[in-house]
């Protein structure tokens, strides 16, 4: 395949943009990483059956990938409906979505709420078996109605956009999906996604034979018998497309040409997007990304970071809580203390976010910043443990940001706090060696809370300017070259370091430089003499 030549102009791939931040769908239903990836590869195989080509397949492509773009739509719903984890219940029944009641049935005996107590668990049942279809038509109403609208904030085609709203239907109209719409009504790529969809999910759960013997049964009821044969007259080529462990390469490949570049500026839009899927997962989040982007990249301008680099950090601000979507919403909701197991998938939600990002070339600029910001400087944060030096000075700030937005957001055990408390509890961290200084002080300041800010003396009762030295000697500068950078006398410089190490009870550069990283003195070498 010959690939399309990329514009002159700076600019980015979508399709690859789009792969990557598709692995945040896989995380939000429980599936594999590149499930969405292999629907996209089967749709494609499917649509080339059809004859499809230009913009129409290009819509397939993108909607197969897209299927579950709105599927934290409805995870607080869904979580209180069941009592349960809602993940551990979406991944249980999506090879049933069109299945018989009696598959429905044996799902719920056996599956449902493995994990959770035995009285959640029968609750959980008895509600699936009294009420389940009409609130699982409802949910997924809104999960098709998110999907639509954020497909739009990322400018997708309208063709995606239409296609999106009927997804979840089935040819015949019914399924536990049921919509009113039904047939040719159906929009061609969704119907395609559909099933590639179902072909996927049984492949990967029972083998090729079991999901060949699926489309056979219910070609003409619950798929279009037209998509249902090109499907099985390419099965084979197209089963073989999906096994490798991973398809990545692959899928990208098989984006229909002329594949579609986007200005590089269009970035700011999808990271925006994704921002509200991760945030829509809870109410208690709403708004949390954008409102963190805002704060970092105030605060950014406020310490003195060059354009390009309060760019990333807004960015990083908007996806830095993709990982969140892979912890179910029975703990982000829960009104009392974690247990330990439920407090070690809430560390991991960081490790989530940083995989996702490192997966395209021009989201991995955001992957470390955003991996990071529940890093604390004496290392008690997660997911990595990491301390002092091994923060970034954008990720010291992005963390900043995302503790002073949660503090003043509420949350299920406890409500919002007030900007001053707030300020008061961001300034209690930087005390407690947790959070940097500097970034605190910006932040506090572009949220009006300069006082606190101010509250924040230099430990040991350093100066600014001796603190500015003890960075550089730090970092061993001889007094001349200090002398030159912070434009003042080598002998002032002499009496600084002197004063210095008399205040902080050291006698060598060593000392000075353990004990600058110890209180989380030393940010980026580009920002000590500013």
């Amino acid at each position: 395949m010959q690939q399309a030549q990329r514009p002159a102009q700076p600019s980015l791939r979508l399709g690859e943009l789009i792969a990557a931040l598709s692995l945040a769908f896989d995380l939000g239903n429980n599936a594999p990483f590149e499930k969405a990836l292999r629907n996209a590869l089967l749709a494609v195989g499917i649509g080339r059956e059809l004859g499809l080509e230009g913009q129409t397949l290009s819509d397939v492509y993108y909607v197969a990938q897209l299927r579950y773009l709105g599927c934290t739509a409805f995870s607080y719903e869904l979580a209180g409906f069941l009592g349960v984890d809602e993940l551990q219940a979406r991944g249980a029944y999506s090879p049933v979505l069109t299945g018989s009641r009696a598959m429905a049935v044996r799902i719920t005996l056996t599956q449902l709420g493995r994990d959770a107590p035995l009285p959640s668990r029968f609750w959980a049942m008895a509600k699936m078996a009294l009420g389940a279809n009409q609130t699982i038509q409802r949910l997924w109403r809104a999960d098709c109605e998110a999907a639509t609208r954020l497909a739009s904030q990322l400018g997708m085609s309208e063709g995606v956009c239409l296609a999106l709203d009927d997804v979840a239907s089935a040819w015949n109209g019914a399924g536990l999906a049921k919509t009113e719409t039904a047939g040719e009504a159906i929009p061609l790529s969704a119907r395609i996604a559909f099933l590639a969809h179902q072909v996927e999910t049984h492949h990967r759960h029972s083998g090729r034979a079991a999901a060949i013997r699926v489309v056979r049964t219910r070609a003409g009821r619950d798929f279009d018998p037209a998509v249902a044969g090109a499907f099985l007259a390419r099965a084979a080529d197209l089963f073989e497309s999906i096994e490798p462990e991973s398809v990545w390469d692959a899928a990208l490949e098989a984006e229909p040409e002329p594949w579609p570049w986007i200005p590089s500026g269009r970035l700011d839009a999808v990271a925006q997007a994704f921002g509200n899927f991760v945030d829509l997962k809870s109410p208690y989040t709403l708004g949390h990304s954008a409102g963190v982007a805002a704060l970092a990249a105030a605060a950014g301008q406020a310490v003195g970071l060059k354009d390009d680099e309060v760019i990333v950090l807004r960015r990083a601000g908007w996806v830095h809580d993709l990982g969140r979507v892979s912890v179910p919403n029975t703990i982000w909701d829960k009104p009392g203390p974690l247990t330990v197991s439920e407090w070690e998938r809430v560390r991991l939600h960081p490790y989530h976010s940083e995989r996702i990002l490192s997966r395209a070339e021009v989201l991995r600029p955001l992957a470390l910043i955003g991996g990071m910001h529940h890093e604390r400087l004496n290392g008690a944060g997660y997911h990595r443990g990491t301390t002092g030096l091994s923060i970034s000075s954008l990720a010291r700030l992005l963390a900043a940001a995302d503790a002073y937005q949660a503090m003043t957001e509420p949350r299920p055990h406890r409500p919002a706090l007030t900007p001053t408390i707030a300020g008061r509890e961001l300034a209690a961290e930087v005390e407690k060696g947790r959070l940097d200084r500097e970034a605190v002080r910006a932040v506090l300041d572009v949220t009006g809370q300069a006082q606190a800010g101010r509250r924040l003396a230099w430990p040991a009762n350093l100066s600014e300017r001796e603190v500015q030295v003890l960075r550089l000697a730090a970092r061993g500068r001889p007094n001349r070259e200090i002398a030159e950078l912070l434009y003042i006398s080598e002998n002032t410089v002499h009496h600084h370091v002197k004063r210095i190490y008399d205040k902080i009870g050291v006698a060598t550069r060593a000392g000075a430089a353990l004990f600058a990283m110890e209180h989380g003195l030393l940010p980026a070498e580009s920002q000590e003499t500013t």
